[in-house]
């Protein structure tokens, strides 16, 4: 009779081990096309990744650069140079954050420039494309809100007014907003709604010269 060989734990795990070697080297010399298709693909992504992150990198260092240009002319007072500078901005770096800063000085120059309805259309279009900057919305509405009080549209300017409100109550400029939200109520003849806002600045701003300001602006336009 043959004496059987009793194996090892060792010589068990090799065996397994050169079995498993064997059956990929198998699997591999079928499949390396596929293998080799599948890392040149993730190569190519990783190139064209890199490519595209270079690519925005130097996208908002020009529209950066540009956005000095076109801020210096503002300041200058070349308002027909700066409308262009942003403009082209807008158009032609639109996944920047610049563009947005763009689109907002837009909106003021116009305004400046009283062509309201460009700058409300500038307003608006920074409003739907900045979501977090709470005191730059704020501004924004408060923008579209002068366009319409400069308009003889009082109603449309208080809505907004307090839209600006609504959007930061705690800003730097929230008693400018009541100011003028009880301004325009005051042009509607709506002194129940003007005297909201002035209690407001009464409360918040006791012993400013804006609550003396409000309360003279209020005498002179209300009587009721």
């Amino acid at each position: 009779m043959q004496n059987r060989v009793k194996l090892t734990k060792r010589q068990i795990k090799e065996d397994k081990f050169t079995s498993v070697m064997l059956r990929s080297r198998g699997w591999f010399q079928d499949n390396w096309q596929f293998l080799a298709i599948g890392i040149f693909a993730v190569i190519l992504l990783a190139v064209a990744a890199n490519f595209w992150f270079d690519a925005q990198a130097n996208d908002r260092q020009v529209a950066a650069t540009k956005f000095a240009r076109a801020l210096n002319d503002y300041r200058g007072g070349n308002d027909q140079v700066a409308s262009a500078g942003l403009s082209n901005i807008i158009e032609e770096h639109s996944n920047t954050d610049v563009a947005k800063q763009s689109m907002f000085l837009l909106g003021k120059l116009n305004f400046r420039m009283r062509i309201f309805p460009e700058a409300i259309r500038n307003f608006e279009q920074f409003l739907k494309n900045e979501r977090t900057d709470k005191l730059s919305r704020a501004a924004a509405q408060a923008g579209i809100a002068a366009c319409h009080e400069n308009q003889g549209l009082y109603a449309e300017a208080a809505e907004k007014y307090e839209a600006a409100i609504k959007e930061m109550p705690d800003g730097p400029l929230i008693g400018d907003y009541h100011f003028s939200a009880m301004r325009c109520y005051l042009d509607l003849k709506d002194g129940e709604s003007a005297r909201i806002h002035l209690n407001i600045i009464e409360e918040k701003f006791e012993g400013s010269e804006l609550v003396n300001r409000a309360l003279r602006m209020f005498g002179e336009k209300y009587s009721g």
